[in-house]
């Protein structure tokens, strides 16, 4: 299906249906993201304020076959949020639907707009004593309906699950122009086809995302983080299974870090306080939460010593307070500051079964050696096999010298990945970085079903045109 530009005729359209205050002037922000790979195209930028402008807006998108592009924080790192080819499209911002619209204490559910930004919908819990437990670095700027429109990760998916976990329901616009009420505060509804979880990683390819229904949990009372020096990956896998043995789900976070992002964070950011003189090889963040009558000090000493007797640690470093606490997540958490100062040659989120991580960062090393002078930094969410295995050019090289490798690089990285079983996209989403691979590594049967799906609801392919699937 050919599609028309969003050009000044369509912006006229919009004016006489909505009137001039839901436009703005296209600046630079909504055509970029973060690493620069992709650039987007000026086009027609929408600022809705309900869900009804945003369905007037994509059924005037869809008369026109104007391609519509939703747009979150604007944070995503596979160029899911900017269109490059193509016809100018509609850009459709969420940022002014922020409202927290209910909480449901007693049933441990928030129900929030898409617009609203993370850390705000993380305090809108805290303020009825729950807790949200989506956490991840851009909580401060990214929305939560890209966060759900991507399947977001972060630090405690090993507790609490993606963000397709953390959603009851849905209130979306699809691509007719039809809204879809599905704000649903029920845990079982067995009612037909699950449209959340259609929509839900989808990218805004199959619909956009307007609020959602969240589920809430308990705060745990008391909160136990440590990092421990591990002697490989194999002790950190094997440290993770103590940690489950001796508690549970006490664990929310279980974080593997390297030498490579300790010695990133000495050189581009100095100011972060490191816990350990001697940066180790490996070492693991872990936390844990913990409610009314146990300690986590003790928790976390007894697992250490146990650890300590079947030689899987060195060092550990427990945090004495909240300063301290927040001194060891500072390390975790500005790695990937640190990474985009240095200036990857080729960035992979990527997962494998857990207990081949060892293996596969042995194998992928040795590759990586083979092809040049690099530097890896592999780190990640290893509780939940999710590793950003991310390659460098050596010290006091840009990056750029190398950009002739960069596809090299990446297939070799995600053919080992796909060898290993594993997933090219673990938390990133798939956008318009990733599709190809989505084809190249894909089951057929499975792309096949996706293809039909979109066809059926977006039979104009007006919907992030080649974000997911390419067109």
């Amino acid at each position: 299906m050919t599609l028309n530009p969003a050009d000044e005729s369509f912006a006229q359209l919009i004016r006489a249906e909505l009137g001039d205050d839901i436009l703005r002037p296209v600046t630079e922000r909504y055509l970029e993201e973060p690493r620069r790979r992709f650039s987007g195209q000026a086009a027609v930028l929408a600022l809705p304020r309900t869900v009804d402008e945003v369905a007037a807006l994509v059924r005037l998108a869809s008369r026109a076959q104007v391609a519509v592009v939703p747009y979150g924080g604007g944070t995503g790192l596979v160029g899911g949020q900017v269109m490059s080819d193509g016809p100018a499209p509609l850009v459709i911002s969420l940022e002014r639907m922020t409202a927290i619209r209910a909480v449901y204490p007693s049933e441990n559910i928030l129900i929030v707009e898409a617009g609203a930004i993370l850390a705000d919908v993380q305090a809108a819990a805290e303020q009825v004593n729950r807790l949200f437990p989506l956490a991840l670095a851009a909580q401060g700027s990214c929305r939560i309906g890209g966060n759900l429109a991507t399947n977001a990760g972060g630090v405690n998916v090993l507790r609490y699950g993606n963000a397709r976990d953390l959603c009851l329901g849905l209130e979306a616009v699809l691509p007719s122009g039809e809204i879809w009420h599905g704000l649903s505060r029920l845990r079982k509804d067995n009612t037909g086809y699950d449209l959340r979880n259609l929509l839900i990683g989808a990218e805004g390819t199959l619909g956009i995302i307007t609020a959602a229904s969240l589920k809430l949990f308990p705060r745990p009372e008391n909160v136990g983080t440590a990092m421990i020096k591990v002697r490989s990956p194999e002790a950190a896998i094997a440290l993770l299974a103590l940690a489950h043995e001796q508690l549970g789900d006490a664990v929310s976070t279980f974080e593997l870090i390297h030498r490579q992002g300790l010695q990133f964070l000495t050189e581009a950011l100095p100011d972060v306080r490191q816990p350990f003189a001697t940066q180790p090889e490996w070492c693991v963040l872990i936390e844990l939460g913990l409610f009314a009558g146990q300690a986590p000090m003790d928790a976390l000493e007894k697992l250490y010593v146990a650890a300590e007797k079947a030689e899987l640690v060195g060092d550990a470093v427990i945090a004495q307070s909240e300063a301290q606490r927040a001194d060891l997540w500072a390390v975790r958490e500005r790695i990937p500051e640190a990474n985009r100062l240095i200036g990857s040659v080729s960035s992979h989120d990527i997962s494998v079964p857990i207990s081949l991580i060892p293996k596969f960062i042995e194998r992928a090393n040795e590759m990586v050696t083979a092809l040049g002078p690099f530097r890896v930094n592999c780190f990640g969410h290893v509780g939940d096999g999710n590793l950003h295995y991310n390659v460098f050019p050596p010290k006091g090289h840009d990056r750029s010298e190398f950009d002739s490798q960069r596809q090299e690089i990446k297939r070799s990285v995600h053919d080992l990945v796909n060898a290993f079983g594993g997933s090219v996209s673990a938390e990133h989403g798939v956008g318009r970085l990733k599709a190809a691979d989505l084809e190249r590594y894909g089951d057929p049967a499975r792309m096949s079903a996706m293809r039909a799906i979109k066809t059926a609801l977006d039979p104009l392919g007006i919907m992030n045109p080649g974000a997911v699937l390419r067109s």
